[in-house]
């Protein structure tokens, strides 16, 4: 999975960038769009061998320089330049995320379940590996209706791709789309063995058109924060500002918080849905807790 997936990365790249673009003169047509191989490795400063292997996943011990340059040629931002990292140096069955450390084994510490309950009046959620949806507070299930979803299922990327729901939900679902698919891009390439991640691309590329193109156009984008407008079936339009915050100890772990500008419409609605889910205990606890002290593995069929 990661040597192909370097290789598409490093095409799509490829073809981005025009002749021009890097000061070469191009001449007559050229059979592939952007770049090609031999002009990058000129670029880069590595031979056409070397450059031609790295592309083929055949590369080795590939130096930071290397990464670098072939990084600055193809004029990559951060979250692309960190996911070329992550694709030539693959971390096989090394680091907290690895598979071998019981797949779907996703631990919420009773901390962060605190945390959320207390946030009463801001929509908090808790991503883990492959966008599994792993808990959640009462505001944010009454936002975004985590709780309605099948238990087996609740998974952010599933969601987007084939609940037809989420179209409604999601007043600028393509860019929630391609979001979505930037980040499991990122997933995929720092867990490159990992078999649930590859049952999940399968079933959304088997089951989604959309999702198929946007994968092969490899986007790579990282969702630490912005703007979320929804049309919440009950309180109607909703423009939320999303921040997206790793756990310390637990990178894999992602605390997603919603807040409106004080004042606005929004935040009157947040309160609307605020005061309806303090009745109606909607927090979830996730999948493993701490406080269950239980070694079964997750209930998510992705997680």
């Amino acid at each position: 999975m990661a040597d192909d997936a370097l290789g598409d990365f490093l095409r799509s790249r490829r073809a981005r960038i025009r002749p021009d673009d890097v000061g070469l003169i191009s001449h007559g047509r050229r059979r592939v769009p952007g770049l090609r191989r031999e002009e990058v490795a000129q670029l880069a400063g590595v031979s056409v061998d070397y450059y031609v292997r790295l592309e083929q996943g055949r590369g080795t011990n590939v130096s930071d320089a290397v990464l670098d340059a072939v990084a600055r040629v193809l004029r990559l931002n951060d979250a692309e330049h960190a996911h070329l990292r992550d694709l030539a140096r693959p971390r096989r069955g090394r680091g907290p995320g690895a598979v071998g450390r019981r797949a779907g084994g996703q631990r919420v510490r009773t901390g962060v379940h605190t945390l959320m309950e207390t946030m009463t009046g801001t929509p908090a959620f808790l991503l883990g590996r492959r966008m599994d949806v792993l808990a959640w507070n009462a505001l944010a299930d009454a936002v975004s209706g985590f709780s309605a979803m099948p238990e087996g299922e609740r998974n952010a990327a599933r969601h987007t791709f084939l609940d037809p729901a989420a179209r409604e939900l999601y007043a600028e679902w393509p860019t929630v789309a391609a979001e979505t698919v930037g980040y499991l891009r990122i997933d995929a390439g720092r867990h490159p063995d990992d078999p649930l991640m590859a049952s999940l691309i399968g079933e959304l590329a088997m089951k989604n058109e959309t999702f198929r193109r946007l994968w092969a156009d490899h986007p790579v984008k990282e969702k630490t924060h912005g703007l979320k407008r929804l049309r919440h079936p009950v309180v109607g339009d909703l423009e939320l500002s999303y921040e997206t915050l790793a756990l310390p100890g637990d990178p894999d772990q992602l605390l997603v918080t919603y807040a409106a500008v004080p004042g606005s419409a929004a935040a009157e609605k947040l309160a609307v849905l605020a005061s309806w889910s303090a009745g109606q205990g909607g927090s979830g606890r996730g999948a493993m807790d701490d406080r269950t002290k239980s070694d079964k593995p997750s209930s998510s069929r992705h997680g």
